[in-house]
């Protein structure tokens, strides 16, 4: 089966670009409980997990009775930086990836920009990425709409269907299908790889779903070439 030439690779930062996840839930977490809301991390990855801030506050006001205000956005913050700033790692083998890609390539992100550079400039990616960058803060909805990947496409000049998303998260898979791009699930930042989070977001039918990024090119190869749809347990194109 023919596909569209991919002219865009739009990259989700947190999760497939740097390990934060874990770090964000656990603040996150704590700062909730300062709050008076009790939240486990498993509850708040399937509510929270590639949303936006904006989205997060909707949730957390809706759903918990919490109005999220300054002071609460300004420790997790500071919390979350200084952990970022002393622990923070890029996903295992995304250097390569980049370097390796023959095609030009974004990023399209959930988080706030000064959160964004922070990561990128922590770990060691921002020359690969900058000034390509491309914030929820940018548009009305954040993912799970196609708003930011629709926005960050006609920002780069390109077409939606010669995209294709590389997401960890199912509301990041949705934005990315509503938008008309292919995409490729990736899971294997350190909180995505359990059997449950993959079953999560095999049920989206993504495109590709792999856990290892070196083999980001390979997949991008066989789309080049015209990927053909195989099984999608195969964790090959489908």
């Amino acid at each position: 089966m023919q596909v569209p030439a991919p002219q865009l690779m739009i990259f989700d930062c947190d999760g497939v670009l740097v390990d934060s996840e874990p770090l964000s839930v656990e603040v996150l977490v704590r700062v909730l409980h300062n709050a008076g809301v009790e939240m486990d991390a498993e509850e708040a990855y399937a509510r929270f997990l590639g949303k936006s801030l904006k989205t997060m506050s909707d949730i957390l006001h809706e759903d918990y009775g919490l109005a999220v205000d300054d002071r609460f956005l300004e420790e997790m913050r500071l919390d979350l930086y200084r952990r970022f700033r002393s622990e923070l790692q890029a996903v295992d083998g995304i250097a390569e990836a980049l370097d390796g890609l023959d095609i030009p390539r974004c990023v399209a992100s959930s988080s706030q920009m000064e959160r964004i550079r922070l990561s990128l400039t922590i770990t060691g990616l921002i020359d690969r990425l900058e000034p390509h960058l491309f914030s929820a803060s940018m548009v009305s909805r954040g993912k799970p709409a196609p708003d930011l990947f629709l926005h960050a496409a006609a920002q780069m000049g390109v077409p939606a269907e010669n995209c294709i998303v590389v997401e960890d998260s199912p509301a990041g898979i949705e934005a990315a299908k509503a938008a008309g791009m292919r995409v490729f699930a990736f899971a294997g930042a350190s909180h995505a790889r359990s059997e449950r989070h993959k079953a999560a977001l095999l049920q989206l039918e993504p495109d590709v779903l792999f856990d290892d990024m070196r083999e980001l090119i390979h997949f991008i190869r066989q789309v080049q070439k015209g990927g053909v749809r195989q099984d999608q347990r195969d964790g090959n194109i489908l």
